[in-house]
């Protein structure tokens, strides 16, 4: 019976892996590249699936298809006569796969969006999925190092990326985004409507951040391109420098069955679906100016300021219940 020998293998695996993450990052940030995010997702897909070959093969774990009917091994071959190695798919549900659930999920997406756009018009995708682009890099860089080591890191690889364009809020808020195609909006609404709420919220599914620009008048303080700090340390509050500061954009956001779970485990019962909508209907919830959510990829998602409102709600019916049943009774 043919066994899996490592070494060697395992780190051409890895070479392998690392020029396909690569190539990848480097397609994506083509200027001139139209197809950046199918290129984007096909790489990535390849440089994922040798990582996972080459950790199979230090774990001492077989990816090679087979059938096992006796004692023998018998396993399957390419019309080429090669062995059938696992495809990416398969690797996530291996039950020893050392990837974080939302990791998974974040492959899981890019493999279905992949899927969706492959013989269709794919116009938005590029803008609207950055974030989980970004999550699928610094997740792949995170595994890579915690299991071989920071000598096969991609951190210095990659310089930062220059472009004609200023990352300043006018420029960023008038940016037309293209509308997704109704296939891709579909799957994007169904593969997050089953999605668990701690995954989807994960910085490992999607990455966000917020660069909150500080200008200076002194020479000399601006040496480098960006520094970054905490927003919410005591230097962020005091210093006169040019710095961009780091901090998460994404408020959480909700699903509306959650909030309805949510209001029914802090007491509020008669709380339903119907309940809901009525409520976002009355109070005008999905008007954008009132920031009480968003809408994404053709779902309605709310901010926790909208569960205050909510619980608001339930509260004032409750204490109306009381006060009825209260004037019953004498």
């Amino acid at each position: 019976m043919p066994r899996l020998r490592r070494g060697p293998i395992t780190c051409d695996l890895l070479v392998k892996s690392r020029e396909a993450a690569m190539q990848a990052v480097q397609a994506f940030n083509n200027p001139l590249a139209t197809f950046r995010t199918e290129a984007f997702i096909v790489l990535m897909v390849i440089s994922w699936t040798y990582l996972m070959h080459a950790y199979f093969r230090k774990a001492g774990i077989e990816y090679r298809y087979y059938d096992q009917k006796t004692m023998r091994k018998r396993f399957h071959l390419t019309q080429g006569g090669t062995y059938r190695y696992w495809e990416l798919e398969r690797c996530l549900i291996e039950e020893k796969c050392p990837l974080d659930p939302a990791m998974k999920s974040n492959l899981r997406f890019l493999i279905g969006l992949r899927h969706e756009i492959e013989h269709h018009q794919s116009a938005g995708v590029d803008e609207q999925f950055a974030g989980r682009y970004l999550a699928c890099c610094l997740n792949y860089e995170r595994v890579l190092v915690e299991q071989f080591g920071d000598k096969f890191s991609l951190g210095t690889a990659l310089g930062y990326v220059l472009q004609f364009r200023d990352l300043t809020a006018p420029i960023l808020a008038t940016e037309a985004k293209n509308p997704l195609p109704a296939e891709v909006a579909r799957y994007v609404q169904q593969f997050e409507s089953e999605l668990p709420e701690d995954e989807f919220q994960s910085p490992y599914f999607s990455y966000r951040l917020l660069f909150v620009r500080k200008l200076t008048s002194k020479r000399g303080q601006a040496d480098r391109a960006i520094e970054f700090i905490s927003a919410d340390s005591d230097l962020a509050k005091t210093i006169d420098k040019d710095y961009w500061v780091l901090r998460e954009v994404e408020r959480p956001k909700h699903r509306a069955s959650e909030i309805v779970k949510m209001m029914k485990a802090e007491g509020f019962p008669w709380f339903t679906m119907g309940s809901h909508t009525a409520l976002w209907r009355e109070l005008d919830g999905k008007n954008p100016g009132k920031g009480y959510g968003i809408g994404i990829a053709g779902q309605w998602l709310w901010y926790d300021k909208w569960i205050d409102a909510v619980r608001a709600s339930c509260k004032a019916d409750l204490q109306r219940q009381e006060l009825i049943e209260s004037v019953i009774k004498n």
